[in-house]
């Protein structure tokens, strides 16, 4: 070494006192310098000492935050919140390369029609990707993270609803753009977007009594059971969710739901792991 840290500095060190940047300087030249350490233990409170080498070696030891993760810290998100947010599984890019696939396959679907045929399979699809979003983003069975989200300081609520609005911010976004490839059917090719709110929201509600599990798959097996009805009913009309009333019907069922989802919010936090 060819300097060492200044007596009095490391006296306000082992104090706390010191101030950055001397105290960064300070803790880098502690790490390797064996005789300040030494001159440390003399000058200062041993319990105070082994606090502050705790404290460090749990910074250097603390896992660096992704791309994402530093972002949304930057834009003001709480870390622990920015790292529950980061380790949501359906934000990863598997899964984010699943929906852009589904949605490309049935936007080409659309397109390889005849003139007459409406953007149905799209229209069927897009409600059920931010159903399927929620459902893996909480809970034991299918969230990998779920041990550390139950020890997060929030309500089992609040986590359910900040990872919703981020699967819904971008499963929704992907889908708008995916329904920018379909100008020639104009506003009817946005009647997914309602629908995918009410199954959404719907399958929230149940999740609270049924579990992230059994719940979705309930709300979807319903929608696709009403949508094979409808086909077999007229197959050449629009089905009936696709419709104003069908669209009316699904705001009303979107906003019954919301309502009733902030009603059971409490049961939420009192999940059980064996839930399914």
């Amino acid at each position: 070494m060819t300097w060492h840290v200044d007596a009095e500095d490391l006296r306000a060190y082992a104090r706390g006192e010191l101030a950055p940047p001397a105290l960064w300087s300070a803790d880098t030249h502690l790490v390797a310098c064996a005789q300040c350490r030494g001159v440390l233990a003399e000058v200062g409170d041993p319990d105070r000492v082994d606090a502050g080498w705790e404290r460090l070696d749990a910074e250097l030891d603390a896992p660096r935050p992704g791309v994402f993760e530093g972002l949304l810290m930057r834009l003001g998100v709480a870390d622990h919140t920015a790292r529950l947010l980061a380790a949501t599984p359906v934000l990863r890019r598997s899964w984010l390369g699943a929906v852009v696939a589904v949605l490309v396959m049935s936007v080409v679907a659309a397109h390889a029609g005849t003139a007459a045929a409406s953007p149905t399979l799209f229209l069927a699809l897009a409600p059920l990707l931010p159903l399927g979003g929620v459902a893996l983003s909480y809970g034991p069975a299918l969230d990998p993270t779920y041990e550390m989200a139950v020890v997060a300081p929030m309500h089992g609520f609040r986590l359910l609803m900040v990872r919703t609005v981020a699967v819904l911010t971008a499963v929704l976004g992907l889908s708008g753009l995916a329904t920018l490839a379909l100008p020639g059917y104009g506003l009817g090719a946005l009647a997914w977007l309602l629908p995918a709110l009410a199954l959404t929201s719907t399958g929230l509600v149940l999740t609270a009594r049924l579990g992230p599990v059994l719940a979705p798959s309930l709300v979807g097996g319903v929608w696709v059971a009403l949508l094979l009805a409808a086909r077999a009913y007229d197959a050449g009309a629009t089905p009936v969710p696709f419709t104003a009333a069908g669209q009316g019907v699904a705001a009303a069922v979107a906003a019954l739901a919301g309502g009733l989802l902030f009603f059971v919010r409490d049961r939420f936090d009192r999940f059980q792991g064996d839930a399914v």
